[in-house]
């Protein structure tokens, strides 16, 4: 069956209106269908029914954010109330957001200092999502085919099938049937010889070579500079390693940052400094990217924010390190 999966496109209009059509049209191209709630006004509290309900239908939750909020909706705005059903539906939240350094007219920004402490608070909490940052309307494009196909990919959602491929009532209960007479015989066999275990074990490859494959740039801050230095790249494989030792109780970002800074400078003569030695958004970024491989996962947020490594993410790193004691082996015979 062709499944398609429904992509809500959160965003203000009048300031995005060329960039909502190119994630409309990018939505498209992946094969899913976008969902835009332009006939409705977040004001109206009978449309606001409507607009939270195509939300909760909806597998995957897109934001664009720029420089501004939207209409005021309570005490809220709007971007931030459709986020926020979002979170409370369990749908999986994507966030594209404009980078400082990006050129934007003022025409189009926030100018009450309320609003614009309100929409960097709420940039802050996207940011604890899978999230990336554009400058123009390439760079976007970019960006959000990389953060869907690989949200699709690595998180699938039940989508949507249409009616004249979907399973007749009577296939389903028997399906459900086989498939819980199934569940029953295998719990009958040792766990090592399901074809269950298999497929984790693939997942872990796969999950290990996306580690060794991607890398990711990190900076320095000593505690006699000014500003960041000496940047280098790291593999994710090799983050992920040393971090995991230090997941026996949860971190924070802040603590992640410390250790990284210690471990990884590359000047030891020189000092780094006690709080956030190395950026902040990096550090979470590391994490955010773990955790789309189920590797870690946060609990709590803003100031009681903490990582802490998930049961299969040990179990990656335990399959790794034994792949690693074996080639030795191999090595000495």
């Amino acid at each position: 069956m062709a499944k398609k999966y429904f992509v809500f496109i959160s965003s203000t209009q009048e300031d995005l209106k060329n960039e909502r059509r190119e994630l409309a049209r990018i939505v498209m191209e992946l094969g899913a269908i976008p969902v835009v709630m332009d006939a409705f006004d977040i004001t109206s509290e009978e449309d606001r029914k409507f607009i939270g309900k195509a939300i909760r239908e909806c597998d995957y939750f897109l934001n664009l954010t720029a420089h501004k909020g939207g209409e005021a909706a309570g005490e809220s705005f709007a971007l931030e109330l459709e986020y926020s059903w979002a979170v409370k539906a369990g749908v999986p939240v994507l966030a594209l957001i404009i980078a400082e350094k990006a050129r934007w007219k003022e025409s189009k920004k926030e100018t009450e200092s309320n609003l614009v402490e309100a929409l960097e608070l709420f940039k802050k909490k996207l940011q604890s999502h899978n999230h990336d940052t554009w400058t123009n309307l390439g760079d976007l494009r970019q960006k959000a085919i990389s953060l869907l196909s690989r949200e699709m990919n690595l998180n699938p959602r039940r989508g949507w099938v249409h009616s004249t491929e979907a399973a007749d009532p009577s296939v389903v209960n028997e399906l459900s049937r086989l498939i819980k007479e199934n569940d029953s015989l295998k719990s009958q066999l040792k766990i090592e010889g399901t074809d269950i275990i298999s497929k984790i074990r693939e997942q872990m490859k796969y999950a290990l070579k996306l580690l060794a494959a991607n890398r990711i740039s990190l900076s320095f801050y000593y505690t006699d500079s000014e500003n960041w230095e000496n940047t280098r790249v790291f593999r994710y494989l090799r983050l992920f390693r040393l971090l995991v030792p230090e997941f026996t109780t949860p971190k924070s970002t802040a603590d992640i940052s410390h250790f990284l800074g210690n471990i990884l400078n590359p000047d030891l003569e020189r000092l780094v400094r006690k709080d956030y030695p190395t950026p902040s958004n990096t550090v979470k970024k590391i994490m955010i990217d773990l955790a789309l491989l189920k590797l870690v996962k946060c609990t709590g947020e803003g100031d009681n924010e903490a990582w802490e490594m998930t049961e299969y993410g040990k179990e990656t790193f335990a399959a790794y390190r034994l792949r690693q004691m074996e080639r030795a082996l191999k090595n000495q015979e």
